[in-house]
């Protein structure tokens, strides 16, 4: 820096922090050369009271000297700004009860925004935490010409196959493959233990771009097939299991009853998408073996810079017929066939993949909360406009002093937003608390779950927000009440005494109306909510008593039970284990529980006596496996027919269960499938149908059964397999009054070891606990109207009686005559009860017609109810109205109590 601009910002500084300095020297100064003209004269002969005259009179006004030396020195906007914002914290303190009112609403309308944007923020707004996270994509395809499995709509996953030709052959991705969720048990570090895995093929890892905290990452070489055994370990399980112990990576842990070398540590936060595991294991694909089918991956890419995602869709576009002629399903398919399926490329951005359909939700969450903060603002505008009314004598003398029109709205809004300020610092407290309640009550599926907190974003969004709502609650009284020039303040002081008009309540009533509306908009959505809980809570989901069905994962590996009998034999053992145990009435296991979110199989069904054109593949079916005793235990009622016997189980005899949906599509009753024949496709075995059951909501109350298959747990023939296969990794289901309990845990993970020590009992937890995480995004979202909701009316209801007290207090010299001049009672009490009852109308009849405009935004959140539900409107119309009225009666019965004599005597 040269001297010139060191002395230049040293000038700077000088100025605003040595002003008292720069202003005694100026004085000093002034004085000096008055003293040495008085000297002078003195030293002409004068006497020193007719030279300090003398002196007087040449230099002039010596203050007014001195002020125009200051004003030199002065910066008019920032001291002017300073001295409003003394005035304004002298005002604050003097109405101490007025301050810590408003603060108050105006701290909690902040927090509750504050709190909700930070969720908004981490799950929505942020980039994800990957370098140059825009270039990452999500590879789906939508398969409309695929029927009979609902699950399409959500896209069709990618096969090995697939996975081949797209990174071989492509032109838009830098680094591509794919990856697949599942489970396998650890042993030889504690008890056993069944972990989240997730297995990835060679340029996920790449594609994701992020170094790892220990080791390295999986290498090209560890995903070769039947080469070495590799994993790495997720942060917090390696920080759970091995207390962050470098010294892990090189050594093996038995992964599935094999040992696997540790190569590396993922870094914190780590998540492929926003699956969570403790386990990252590769994912080997044999060329060689590799079928069309198989649809069960989920692929993730990284384009090429200047790649946009259309022409990332044209390019797989044109890289399906190159994979249905490189591939088949075997000798004598039709590769081709899936041409009918109409296979479209559907990519969008991983961030979207990874929202899903979450942000329909926290819209609405932040909707609702935003008009709370309105109304909060509302309430304080009127405590403003309260507070004007006896400020006016005081800024008719600031106008009549001098003081400008715009120095005084000035005055009144750097007042306004200190006070949003203070209420945004409260604010930021009740924020942070709310976020913790938030992660409490909000669903465990919620996206970026682990990224929520309050940060420097959300104070940045806390701050602008106490700024906006300073303004606004401050700008309508400081343009009401500092009248131009003054003359209107001086007629109000003028005119204090007379009774309030009709102008001088407009804005006040105003103000509740819009209060009243937007306190039904969101009533409206949380009763539509409550409707919406409540239609779900009355759909039969496909199990009884939630509560008294405890759950369990085992899985056995083939390296610790090869074969599919010896498998079936040890569950057997593991279910009549179960059963001995005291208090439980039943015990059973199957492929999964509904509602439980794992992935299920699906293939082709084909009907004996129905034809199906050769160039089409027949519709898919979900399938699912069970064992006797599985679905009486469960609660899933038989509409037809019988279940499985053991006898069936050992002998693989080729039969199944169909759901009720699936027996009326073919053949049009439950009673009628019995005894019908159906396989899995054309050169399968038949199985006979010996059962049908009720129709399961496999994936959620609120979505349609889907068509169900239900295989015996051991069964041959399946997915064109000549040999028994089994369900190795199954939910074991007991039926007891004790579900739930500590000892009653216990007892059953003793009860499994003494069968095996080496199986480790997962995801132990009770049906009421499934249900309850599958409708959690739904009560999360009537909780938050809810409160919205309450805090709405709440402070509608102080808007309203605020209003009518403060009417009332106004008009007691009219009330007063009116008494006096004969009026009853009765007609004192409707008349303040009608002017509530106008203002609650005008609110409610707004309120609908908003409500029916905006409702429809949350359609896609709503079930067994429509956004424009009349039931719904009606109650909550005639609720707010209720309360309303309420909320009048007090100010009412007060004016009626009003004395004429004292009110005219007060006057």
């Amino acid at each position: 820096m040269t001297v010139a601009a060191t002395g230049w910002v040293m000038g700077i500084l000088r100025r605003v922090f040595g002003r008292r300095e720069i202003y005694s020297e100026l004085s000093e100064e002034m004085r000096a050369h008055l003293d040495e003209k008085v000297e002078e004269l003195v030293e002409g002969g004068m006497s020193r009271k007719d030279a300090e005259a003398a002196a007087r009179r040449e230099f002039g006004n010596l203050g007014m000297i001195e002020e125009d030396g200051r004003a030199a020195w002065r910066w008019e906007l920032i001291e002017d700004f300073w001295a409003d914002v003394k005035y304004g914290m002298r005002g604050l303190r003097k109405n101490l009860g007025f301050t810590v009112v408003a603060l108050l609403t105006i701290a909690i309308g902040i927090g509750a925004n504050a709190a909700v944007f930070s969720v908004v923020d981490a799950v929505m707004l942020r980039p994800l935490r990957y370098p140059n996270s825009q270039e990452l994509v999500a590879l789906r395809q939508n398969a409309p010409g695929a029927g009979g499995l609902t699950t399409f709509v959500d896209g069709l996953r990618l096969s090995a196959s697939m996975y081949f030709t797209y990174s071989e052959e492509n032109r838009s991705f830098q680094a591509m493959g794919v990856w697949a969720p599942g489970s396998a048990n650890v042993t030889g570090v504690g008890e056993p233990e069944q972990v989240d895995t997730i297995a990835v093929t060679d340029g996920v890892l790449e594609a994701l771009d992020v170094g790892p905290a220990a080791g390295r990452w999986l290498s090209h070489e560890d995903q070769i097939p039947n080469g070495p055994e590799r994993v790495m370990l997720n942060y917090g399980y390696w920080q759970r299991k091995f207390g962050g112990d470098r010294t892990v990576v090189g050594r093996n842990i038995q992964v599935d009853s094999r040992p696997r070398e540790i190569v590396g540590v993922l870094p914190r936060g780590f998540r492929i998408v926003d699956g969570d595991f403790d386990v990252l294991l590769p994912l080997s694909f044999d060329r060689g073996k590799a079928i069309l089918a198989g649809f069960g991956y989920q692929g993730i890419a990284r384009l090429k810079p200047g790649v946009t995602i259309a022409q990332a869709n044209a390019d797989m576009t044109r890289m399906l017929p190159m994979w249905m002629d490189t591939f088949t399903n075997g000798p004598g398919s039709n590769p081709h066939i899936y041409e009918s399926w109409k296979i479209t490329p559907a990519i969008r951005p991983l961030k979207d993949e990874v929202i899903g359909n979450v942000s329909d939700t926290l819209w609405v969450v932040m909707g609702t909360i935003a008009l709370v903060m309105l109304i909060a603002c509302a309430n304080v505008t009127n405590l403003f406009l309260v507070r004007g009314e006896s400020r006016q004598q005081e800024m008719a003398v600031r106008a009549a002093l001098g003081a400008s029109w715009v120095r005084i709205v000035r005055a009144l809004l750097v007042e306004s937003v200190m006070l949003g300020l203070m209420g945004g610092l409260v604010g930021m407290g009740i924020a942070y608390g709310g976020v913790k309640v938030l992660m409490a009550i909000g669903p465990s599926n919620l996206p970026r779950l682990q990224e929520i907190a309050v940060d420097w974003r959300t104070m940045v969004f806390g701050l602008g927000l106490s700024v906006v709502a300073g303004l606004l609650f401050g700008l309508i009284p400081a343009l009401k009440y500092a009248s131009s020039r003054g003359g209107a303040l001086s007629r109000a002081v003028a005119g204090r005494t007379t009774s309030a008009s009709r102008e001088r309540h407009r804005a006040r009533n105003i103000l509740v109306v819009g209060q009243v509306a937007m306190a039904l908009v969101l009533l409206v959505c949380a009763g539509l909510m409550i409707r919406t809980f409540d239609a779900m809570r009355r759909v039969q989901p496909g199990f009884t008593n939630a509560k008294t069905l405890q759950l369990m994962r085992i899985a056995i590996p083939d390296s610790l039970v090869q074969g599919p009998e010896q498998v079936t034999r040890l569950q057997q053992a593991i279910q009549d284990r179960l059963t001995a145990i005291q208090g439980v009435k039943s015990a059973a296991y199957g492929s999964d529980m509904p509602l439980e979110g794992y992935e299920a199989g699906w293939d082709e069904l084909m009907a004996e006596g129905k034809n199906y054109p050769k160039d089409e593949i027949p519709p898919m079916r979900l399938y699912k496996f069970v064992a006797p005793g599985f679905l009486s235990t469960a609660g899933t009622r038989l509409m037809a027919g019988r279940d499985f016997t053991w006898q069936e189980i050992y002998g693989l005899r080729p039969v199944l269960l169909i759901s009720d949906g699936l027996a009326r599509e073919y053949w049009g009753s439950a009673q009628a499938a019995v005894g019908k024949r159906v396989r899995e496709f054309s050169s399968a075995p038949w199985s006979e149908v010996i059962g049908v059951v009720e129709d399961v909501r496999e994936d959620g109350v609120q979505t349609a059964a889907p068509e169900i298959v239900y295989w015996p747990t051991m069964a041959i023939g399946l997915y064109g397999s000549k040999e028994a296969q089994v369900i190795r990794n199954v939910t074991f289901v007991v039926r007891s009054e004790r579900a739930g309990t500590q000892g009653f845990v216990e007892e059953i993970r003793q009860a499994v070891w003494s069968v095996n020590s080496n199986l480790p009992v997962a995801s132990v937890q009770t049906m009421q606990d499934v249900y309850d995480k599958s409708v959690a995004r739904t009560s999360f979202t009537l909780v938050m109207l809810g409160i919205a909701g309450a805090m709405s009316i709440a402070l509608g209801v102080i808007g309203i009686y605020g209003v009518l007290s403060y009417t009332v207090s106004q008009r007691r010299r009219e009330i007063g005559i009116r008494l006096a001049l004969g009026a009853q009672q009765e007609n004192v009490l409707g008349m303040v009860m009608g002017s509530g009852a106008r203002m609650a109308i005008v609110g409610v009849a707004i309120g609908v017609l908003v409500a029916l405009a905006l409702t429809r935004w949350m359609s896609t959140l709503l079930f067994g109810v429509t956004a424009h539900d009349p039931l719904t409107y009606s109650l909550v119309a005639l609720l707010l109205f209720t309360v309303a009225l309420a909320a009048c009666w007090i100010p009412a019965r007060r004016a009626t109590r009003v004395d004429p004599m004292v009110a005219l005597r007060y006057e």
